[in-house]
């Protein structure tokens, strides 16, 4: 059996709260159920029990635990959203990958690929790596077209 390292000892204000919340149905389902696990915890419940009845992890009930431990019941409440991966292709460099879907294609090809256009922009040194599936997006955000005597970069 594991053992249950962060204890929830909840105020009567912070239970009232909790209580409010879960009765109203104003707040995110996320928060309503880090809500019900904080008022099941403080009643005595263990990690498991309370994961069983609520149909989350055990981890989920532990992380909300912990986070009530350490950073009190604002954190815990708080919708926290996934950190937003960083985005290789700014402006400059959609404009350069554009110009180059635009160009003529390289010795030995009819036309321009979408693996062709990555290996080049990282061969350019614009970005360190790219995969073809972020040129595709970026060129059909812009309507381009690889095929096409047009390109499609520009509006006819």
């Amino acid at each position: 059996m594991v053992r249950e390292v962060y204890g929830v000892h909840l105020s009567v204000q912070e239970k009232a709260r909790l209580k409010k919340m879960v009765r109203s149905g104003r707040s995110s389902a996320q928060a309503a159920t880090r809500a019900r696990i904080l008022l099941k915890t403080d009643e005595g419940w263990t990690a498991s029990r309370v994961a069983a009845a609520f149909d989350v992890s055990v981890r989920t009930v532990r992380r909300a635990r912990r986070r009530y431990a350490e950073e009190r019941l604002e954190e815990v409440l708080r919708h926290h959203n996934s950190p937003t991966p960083h985005c290789k292709v700014d402006e400059k460099v959609e404009a350069h990958l554009i110009a180059l879907a635009c160009s003529p294609a390289p010795e030995g090809h009819d036309h321009w690929t979408l693996r062709l256009l990555a290996d080049k922009t990282v061969e350019l040194g614009l970005v360190e790596s790219l995969s073809y599936e972020t040129v595709r997006l970026h060129l059909k955000k812009t309507r381009s077209s690889r095929g096409s005597s047009s390109s499609g970069a520009f509006p006819r």
